[in-house]
């Protein structure tokens, strides 16, 4: 009877992620007209709302690029100024949770494994880059991490469980550095070196959303690049032992550009997207897709119009996933293949959880969550 029940639980599941795509679609003139006389029926004259981003008041301007949702009620972000934010009421109420006497670090990356469990990344040269864990809702926290290499930069973290997870450096000595945590983020060590390709000449990652370097499943994990002649994934099938690299079709061969952020829903099917994030500069073919786990990458056929930060599959889709930048939101319905604007508020990153819910950050303290 569990089976059985938590079957039909995800079928629900599966079946509102594909609605939620549906919705968002461009329709032609036949489908609005109908759409309308639905809406008309059920609200007294008016057309059916599309989803869309509604944004949820932070109290604060810090631009959060951290972004790790929960739940539906649940979500975590982190930002400049030391800031880390926690609601457990769908946005209505944001608790500062900082931790204390960070307010000079830079928070780009979180992973939580529930309302009360999070791990934060912040970014920067030498003991900038510090890990900290809460484990009680953020009253309090420890830093488990504090980097002791000047060369190092730290980027990006990501967990395959509660337990296994990584954390990546720019490169040091000529190759990115990996942390390894075996405790859920409570204590940290570099892994070995020598299965990791040579960087490029300018090559590092890009702290824009948590995105570049992101993991499915037990063992699988890709690290996105950006700064040199070519934008590349890295990709690692144990855990950050050993890496392969290959070209995207990602602009590239300038600082500013490169693949900005990564998006697995399984451990074959991804999307890559980035660009250059200047804004007088355009981002022509800033996004890609792989079908057989970052071996190759294919440049989208209708791609992004524009820089993109981060991207996320729509919960229990195959074929739906959102990128976000701080032009707007585009969506795409069959894998990263065509994608069309739907919103054109910016934001940073964005992170969608099990139980359908869709949630976005960015500049000037937006948080949102996609909303009928």
């Amino acid at each position: 009877m569990r089976g059985m029940g938590k079957s039909r639980r995800m079928v629900s599941m599966g079946l509102a992620g594909a609605a939620l795509a549906l919705a968002f679609a461009p329709a032609g003139p036949a489908q609005a007209a109908g759409a309308q006389a639905d809406g008309a029926k059920a609200g007294g004259g008016h057309a059916q709302a599309k989803p869309h981003w509604a944004l949820k008041g932070s109290g604060t301007d810090a631009r959060f690029r951290g972004l790790a949702a929960v739940s539906r009620d649940a979500a975590w972000v982190t930002g400049a100024k030391g800031a880390v934010l926690r609601t457990s009421d769908g946005g209505a109420h944001w608790r500062n949770v900082s931790p204390a006497g960070a307010g000079e670090l830079e928070f780009r990356d979180i992973e939580a494994f529930d309302s009360r469990r999070a791990v934060v990344l912040a970014i920067g040269e030498g003991d900038a880059s510090r890990v900290f864990r809460t484990d009680d809702g953020g009253a309090t926290w420890t830093e488990s991490f504090r980097n002791p290499d000047p060369k190092a930069f730290y980027d990006c973290l990501t967990f395959f469980d509660a337990r296994h997870g990584l954390a990546m450096s720019d490169p040091v000595d000529g190759k990115y550095r990996i942390l390894s945590t075996r405790d859920g983020g409570r204590s940290w060590d570099v892994l070995p070196s020598d299965g990791m390709p040579a960087a490029l000449e300018g090559e590092a990652g890009f702290a824009a959303s948590g995105q570049c370097l992101v993991s499915s499943g037990p063992r699988d994990v890709w690290l996105a690049t950006g700064g040199a002649a070519r934008a590349r994934v890295l990709h690692s099938s144990d855990r950050g032992l050993t890496w392969r690299a290959t070209d995207a079709p990602i602009p590239a061969g300038d600082p500013a550009r490169g693949v900005f952020g990564l998006a697995f829903r399984d451990r074959t099917h991804g999307i890559a997207v980035g660009g250059d994030y200047r804004a007088d500069q355009a981002s022509p073919r800033a996004s890609a897709t792989t079908r057989d786990g970052g071996r190759t990458w294919t440049e989208s056929a209708a791609p992004v119009p524009a820089y993109r930060s981060g991207v996320t599959w729509l919960p229990h889709s195959r074929t739906s996933a959102l990128a976000v930048g701080p032009t707007g939101t585009d969506l795409t319905l069959d894998a990263g293949r065509t994608w069309h604007t739907v919103d054109t508020g910016s934001y940073d990153t964005a992170d969608c959880t099990h139980d359908g819910a869709c949630w976005a950050s960015g500049e000037k303290g937006r948080i949102a969550r996609l909303e009928r």
